[in-house]
């Protein structure tokens, strides 16, 4: 240790006491998260309403950290919820368990499983922490249906993933 060593810290300590503080005004004015930040889970949909997951389970058997629950049902042509023979009809994340590592979105076949930028996710209550499949769910946007309702996008599952982005522009199937 030198002479000037203490000279040294108390010189960016009292640098530091003039310049200007950033001050963050959270959470009532919150800043935007990076756009590409993976924070909270999204169950995504088909361009006609139908969700996206077929209750395959295969995020869950990938989560390292044993937070999501999904149990699949049978579709019947009376209640469709997803183009395929089956659908998530319970599924649930866990977010006190959860890690965020990604390896659930990495598992999905389908692309139904996103992650989004929202990353408020702390509660006091944790109840609260445990979303539903309700919870997870995208919107529905200008021109989807609530499920349950018939296939739009095609006769088969196949059409959904195949041809299904021409399908919902109006280009028919090529």
């Amino acid at each position: 240790m030198g002479f000037l060593d203490p000279v040294k810290g108390f010189g960016v300590t009292f640098g530091m006491m003039f310049k200007k503080v950033a001050t963050e005004e959270y959470p009532e004015a919150g800043a935007p998260a990076a756009p590409r930040y993976h924070g909270r889970h999204q169950l995504n949909r088909h361009p006609d309403g139908l969700e996206k997951c077929v209750g395959c389970e295969l995020c869950a058997w990938a989560c390292p950290a044993d937070a999501i629950f999904v149990e699949g049902g049978d579709n019947t042509e009376e209640a469709r919820f997803s183009p395929g023979e089956r659908y998530g009809a319970d599924y649930q994340i866990n977010y006190l368990r959860c890690i965020g590592c990604g390896l659930c979105i990495e598992a999905c076949p389908t692309r139904s499983l996103t992650m989004i930028n929202f990353y408020e996710l702390a509660d006091d209550d944790r109840q609260r922490l445990i979303y539903t499949k309700e919870d997870l769910l995208a919107p529905l946007l200008p021109g989807m249906e609530q499920p349950p309702h018939p296939m739009r996008l095609g006769e088969n599952e196949q059409d959904y993933y195949v041809n299904g982005p021409e399908l919902a522009r109006g280009e028919g199937i090529k």
